[in-house]
């Protein structure tokens, strides 16, 4: 597959911007929204000056992939990925969207993340150290790192604007939200983890955790899966021929771009610093090996 040009940042014209997050530019279109999966990466809550090619484009390539085989579990927020039945308004920019957007339905966004994990790793292995839980919940004595759990925790958190989600309770998101509400999202995560646990083990990748996020209409209150779905920005990808628990795991995500940046004299605060070629790529190829494997496609 050829390399292609990066794309950092999109401008489309006199279109509404409403937001540029650390990877996607939403766009007010008429009664919808437009998502535009970019190539920035961040790392430690800074967006780094370089994109990863072809990223955004894994990204929402594989969130559409998940999404039409989750629709038997929940309803999504997708309208269409296919640019040639965006409004006409987006044709000008047709190039720029191609593979890396989608026109979705505005919703009133849950605010927590439903996180889901299956192994004991990154923030949850930091607090099972100090006290022998994760997010609240306990477990056995003598866990190693990257050991798989029983039954997959949920372990909601709140969505941060800027810097670090806060990992809370599920009592915490109840009394925000409802028990009802709240046992539902559980549910509904839950199984997704599971549908895409189940498929990727079949396809020699590990989902070690994930974060699902969700909306709700406005008008009717009907939930709905929304952002992205079980990609290497969303979730743990490890090679389930190389997973061994008791030390670090090799991954198909933007960990190789963290132990790099680990290496650095940076104090993680912005500017981030500029990355070299060989770790641009090797990222690159990470994402496209998960979206490959995955999907079964050779191209994007």
């Amino acid at each position: 597959m050829a390399v292609t040009s990066v794309v950092i940042e999109t401008d489309l014209g006199d279109l509404v911007l409403r937001a540029r997050g650390k990877v996607r530019d939403i766009y007010e279109i008429g009664s919808h929204l437009l998502l535009v999966a970019t190539d920035r990466i961040s790392a430690f809550d800074v967006v780094l000056p370089n994109g990863i090619p072809d990223k955004g484009k894994v990204l929402n390539q594989l969130s559409m992939y998940w999404f039409e085989k989750s629709r038997d579990l929940v309803n999504n927020h997708v309208v269409t990925s296919d640019v040639d039945a965006y409004p006409d308004e987006l044709a000008p920019y047709r190039e720029q969207l191609a593979l890396r957007s989608m026109l979705v339905a505005k919703l009133e966004p849950v605010p927590f993340e439903c996180v889901v994990r299956g192994y004991l790793y990154g923030s949850g292995w930091k607090e099972y150290q100090q006290k022998q839980s994760v997010c609240g919940i306990s477990l056995l004595e003598g866990m190693r790192l990257a050991d798989k759990f029983e039954e997959p925790l949920f372990t909601p958190a709140t969505k941060a604007t800027s810097g670090h989600d806060v990992n809370v309770s599920e009592t915490v998101m109840a009394d925000a939200l409802g028990e009802e509400l709240t046992a539902r999202l559980k549910d509904i995560s839950l199984r997704l983890y599971e549908l895409g646990r189940r498929e990727a083990d079949d396809k020699g990748i590990i989902i070690a955790d994930t974060k699902f996020e969700f909306g709700r209409d406005p008008e009717t209150a009907e939930l709905y899966l929304i952002d992205e779905v079980l990609t290497p920005d969303s979730s743990r990808f490890w090679p389930r021929a190389d997973y061994a628990p008791g030390h670090d795991q090799p991954s198909f995500d933007k960990q190789f771009v963290r132990e790099y940046l680990e290496t650095l004299d940076w104090n993680k605060l912005p500017p981030g610093p500029e990355l070299p070629a060989e770790v641009i790529e090797g990222t690159r190829e990470r994402y496209l090996h998960a979206y490959r494997s995955l999907t079964g496609k050779t191209n994007l």
